[in-house]
């Protein structure tokens, strides 16, 4: 995931009521960015884990998981 910059750095501007001199408002947009991806990709693969099961997937579960949000998959060849 990339954030688009210029409206991370609109958002700063809004909610950062003052930002020190010695400190660039496109470089603390930038920083702030290259955080939220990091921590985007930890929660990730923390999310993938939980939802694969560590690697041994629960099948069923997902199936569920699908139907619940609207999906579908196959059963018996057949769109459920």
């Amino acid at each position: 995931m990339v954030l688009d910059r210029r409206v991370v750095r609109e958002f700063l501007e809004e909610e950062l009521k003052e930002i020190p001199d010695d400190i660039f408002k496109d470089e603390i947009a930038e920083i702030f960015c290259k955080y939220v991806e990091d921590d985007y990709y930890e929660w990730l693969k923390d999310n993938f884990k939980s939802f694969f099961n560590y690697g041994k997937p629960y099948w069923q579960w997902v199936r569920e998981k699908i139907k619940k949000y609207g999906g579908r998959y196959k059963e018996n060849g057949n769109d459920i």
